[in-house]
């Protein structure tokens, strides 16, 4: 199998502008090689970003598809075993067909079939290394990678994939990633790696491992990727800071979009939002302390000089680039996201329930989609994907469970029909949203609560639309 291996390193300046990596394929490998390539034309340092959640749902749809991208990059991973794969998920042709999905990544907790569960694993690296690989070409500027802590059933394969393609920068949110930076070490020393699963209710956990020399040549050295840890306070910073290695922190604000931190306190507003008190302000001085490089993130845009001259290094943006021409995003949907942000209709809601993580998730409140109460009440529950799906014990056995399955199916593992209420089929939801065909529930769109970058670039726009690269260039205030 392919992999880079690790090289001399050459010294690059530390970006000062990151590209959020929104999932699910949202932070699709276009957008990243364009925001990379765009910071090369203008000589600035940037970060391109691919999400890193889905990715085995995303290659095969493609690879149904006959994305030829998807199997050029296959056979650099490994010709035989884009043959494999090509095989196993064939071009389809009639509209009437139904695509095929990967198998749940919870086989590899649950299944008693080892050759079912290396399948996943093989699906997972390869997946990982295509969409790094692809967003690397063409360019010589640096790509990250997104993973969320809470979605940690495929971490070990996917970090792998990603490395073997040679990936710059790891970027791990939505949870304490204390356990990341040791399995970064491991597959750059080629040595066995392993990740902890809470099982809920106990204090146990489930012990994933992977062995990257199964896949790598025997003297294989891989590069060690930088490690930044996505943190909402410096309390965290700090305690991260003290046990790990972390080469830098992005400080993520409640007003980005996605899943935010809990607020400290109980308190709503009249929308049932979260109010974030100054409890839950980082002091940025405790983080500036700790000599780590940090970046804002969370309604930045616009805003890089004054968050250097706060001390900062740079910013993370988002949501403007989420509806810029290159994201994943399904294009009549960002048609629509658009419309109603030149119009100042747009509404977007912090929810305390809408995510199966228990994470406050921001939602766009959009006709037709998950949030249309009707739609939602109406649709038939799927757990067909299971990214965010938890572990329990049953009878001694480890099964999945998650809020956001069939109702009766949920109550049967043990589950309180209350904790239901509202939750929303991220998995599906989110992969709805750009367009794969294998999805059966409605879609559900995320966006930070400041559009006002959005709004300007999209109203001097003559067709409305903006590219990765305006965006580059509106973030680092270059007039062409």
């Amino acid at each position: 199998m392919h992999e880079i291996l690790k090289q001399k390193d050459v010294e690059k300046p530390i970006p000062e502008l990151i590209q959020g990596g929104m999932g699910v394929g949202v932070s699709d490998w276009r957008l990243a090689r364009s925001v990379a390539i765009a910071g090369e034309k203008f000589d600035r340092p940037v970060l391109g970003v691919v999400s890193g959640t889905g990715l085995p749902a995303i290659m095969v749809h493609r690879l149904q598809e006959d994305d030829q991208d998807t199997i050029r990059a296959l056979n650099e991973f490994d010709p035989a075993t884009a043959a494999e794969f090509i095989k196993e998920f064939p071009p389809i042709h009639n509209p009437e067909q139904i695509f095929k999905l990967p198998p749940k990544p919870e086989v590899l907790v649950t299944s008693k079939n080892p050759a079912l569960e290396e399948r996943m694993k093989r699906l997972a690296i390869a997946s990982a290394f295509v969409e790094v690989f692809l967003a690397k070409e063409g360019h010589s500027s640096e790509i990250g990678i997104n993973i969320l802590e809470k979605v940690q059933l495929l971490h070990l394969p996917t970090l792998l994939g990603a490395m073997m393609a040679g990936v710059d920068t790891v970027l791990v949110g939505a949870g304490i990633p204390h356990q990341i930076p040791q399995v970064l070490k491991n597959f750059a020393n080629n040595q066995e790696a392993s990740y902890k699963l809470d099982l809920m209710g106990t204090g146990e956990k489930i012990d994933l491992r992977l062995d990257p020399r199964k896949y790598l040549s025997a003297n294989a050295r891989l590069k060690e990727p930088k490690f930044y840890a996505i943190v909402s306070h410096h309390a965290l910073a700090m305690r991260l800071n003290k046990t790990v290695k972390v080469d830098g922190f992005v400080v993520e604000g409640p007003t980005a979009g996605g899943h935010n931190a809990p607020a400290r306190g109980d308190s709503v507003d009249e929308r049932g939002q979260p109010i974030y008190g100054e409890k839950d302000e980082p002091d940025f001085q405790k983080i500036l302390e700790l000599g780590k490089p940090y970046w804002l993130a969370g309604s930045q845009s616009g805003k890089l000089a004054q968050a250097k001259e706060s001390g900062a290094t740079g910013i993370q943006v988002g949501t403007v680039f989420a509806l810029s021409n290159e994201s994943g995003l399904k294009n009549k949907y960002k048609d629509s996201l658009l419309d109603e942000i030149r119009e100042g209709t747009i509404s977007i809601i912090t929810s305390t329930n809408a995510s199966p993580t228990g994470f406050p998730f921001q939602v766009v409140q959009e006709e037709g989609s998950l949030t249309d109460k009707q739609i939602y009440d109406n649709r038939e529950r799927v757990c067909n994907l299971g990214g965010l799906v938890r572990f329990k014990l049953e009878n001694g056995v480890p099964i999945s469970i998650c809020p956001a399955e069939p109702i009766s199916t949920y109550i049967r593992k043990g589950g309180d029909s209350k904790d239901s209420e509202g939750v929303i089929c991220l998995c599906n939801g989110l992969a709805s949203a750009v367009g794969y065909a294998q999805v059966v529930e409605p879609p559900i769109f995320t966006l930070g609560k400041d559009v006002e970058t959005v709004k300007h670039l999209s109203t001097r726009s003559s067709d409305g639309t903006y590219s990765a690269e305006d965006v580059v260039a509106h973030e680092f205030s270059i007039k062409e």
